[in-house]
């Protein structure tokens, strides 16, 4: 009787890419905060709860209200770092153009 080697097949999670959103968050004074996530949902909640950003200390998360994939934390980096620097009505676009 031969033993058969048996290859080492890599874990599905190792195959697919894990995939990267940028998210925009509203505030309950109308600001709009700007990050990224491996899960957009769970990091709101996170906000929500007061244990994300410092930036909802003096106003609450109230609503996650725009959310876009991205390929790779790299891009999606990438696409804050854009965002970020868009003014409050191209924010506000942004926005209205996920609804």
């Amino acid at each position: 009787m031969t033993e058969t080697a048996i290859a080492a097949v890599p874990a599905v999670d190792t195959l697919i890419p894990k995939p990267w959103f940028v998210y925009l968050i509203r505030a309950a004074n109308g600001a709009l905060y700007c990050g990224i996530s491996d899960d957009p949902q769970k990091r709101f909640a996170k906000h929500q709860s007061g244990k994300g950003a410092r930036f909802f200390h003096s106003s609450p998360a109230v609503a996650l209200v725009f959310v876009e994939a991205c390929a790779s934390k790299g891009d999606a980096l990438r696409q804050e770092l854009a965002i970020k620097k868009l003014s409050k009505a191209a924010k506000e676009q942004l926005v209205m153009a996920a609804q």
